[in-house]
């Protein structure tokens, strides 16, 4: 399928990559994979969408579609590899590039259909910040009478506040600046604590079901396990550059875990766009033009934008 791109977001792992931080970049290289556009063209075999269809593609573009993560409809797991929408490896060995351009084209089994009721700029930081949130949310069972904190409150953490909040939660949102508690009240927050008072870190201590840790800067992950009730999850979708240090006895003393998780598969992914669709749930957003897309990446580097950049892509005429 080919399809016109109208909107990419900006993600953290765009920056990562394009700076080649994690190593590993082939350059010349695209970023973006929070894609929303139209349906162009389509190969004689696409049976699923129609052209000019709204549509998106997400954080990856192909996967082996034969190991038993694939065969569960969780292609973002899979065992021989999946295939990210940037400098990743297709099946020709090429490498791939990714939305921060005017076209692209992907297999039908990796786009998504985005539904009418959602804004295409506000839809598309969904495609990685919202499946990135809402898959934990749900493996997990997150909803009416738990306490769910969540960990940070930047382009993922506003996007896990909005779904925890609309599953029924009572939900807590952590921060270190004190500037953030009223928006974070404003996106569904129940109660806001401030991580730097310790005081209001100990009132809280022990009550929480599940946290989810949205921070990808080195901090103190045994105090968010001190947080926790018996048998409480702290699951990390930020990635620390650091080793985390967790000491042993925070986990042994309440049956508490820690645990991961990455974005969704294809099917949970346009589960999440519907379910947003159906709610009125969307990305906070920012639009700015391709030319300011250096600006943009310093900005989210300093946390100075509510909450996601995307690039409207009619700028690139």
């Amino acid at each position: 399928m080919l399809i016109d791109i109208l909107y990419c977001g900006i993600c953290h792992s765009d920056i990562h990559t394009a700076r080649n931080e994690w190593g590993g970049t082939t350059y010349p290289i695209v970023p973006g994979h929070e894609i929303v556009g139209k349906v162009a063209k389509v190969g004689a075999s696409v049976k699923r969408f129609q052209v000019g269809e709204t549509v998106g593609v997400g954080c990856f573009v192909g996967s082996c579609r034969a190991c038993d993560a694939c065969k569960e409809g969780l292609e973002s797991y899979c065992e021989r590899g999946v295939v990210g929408t940037y400098n990743g490896r297709d099946k020709d060995g090429g490498v791939t590039q990714g939305g921060y351009s005017d076209t692209i084209v992907v297999d039908q089994d990796f786009v998504l259909k985005i539904p009418a009721k959602l804004d295409p700029a506000r839809a598309a930081p969904l495609l990685c910040a919202g499946i990135t949130t809402y898959s934990p949310l749900r493996h997990w069972k997150v909803g009416q009478g738990q306490k769910v904190g969540i960990v940070g409150l930047g382009g993922l953490g506003h996007m896990a506040l909005k779904f925890a909040h609309s599953f029924g939660a009572r939900t807590v949102q952590f921060t270190t600046s004190p500037g953030k508690v009223e928006d974070a009240k404003r996106l569904g927050a129940d109660d806001v604590i401030l991580s730097t008072d310790p005081a209001q870190m100990e009132r809280h201590a022990g009550t929480f079901d599940f946290i989810l840790d949205t921070v990808s800067a080195t901090h103190d992950l045994n105090a968010l396990l001190r947080m926790l009730k018996r048998d409480g999850h702290l699951v990390l979708v930020g990635a620390p550059p650091e080793p985390t240090g967790i000491v042993a006895f925070n986990l042994i003393m309440k049956r508490r875990s820690i645990a991961g998780s990455l974005v969704g598969g294809v099917k949970e992914t346009q589960e999440m766009l519907d379910y947003c669709a159906e709610h009125g749930i969307h990305a906070d957003v920012e639009k700015i033009p391709i030319q300011k897309v250096n600006e943009a990446y310093e900005r989210t580097l300093k946390a100075d934008v509510k909450y996601r950049f995307v690039i409207d892509m009619s700028s690139l005429g």
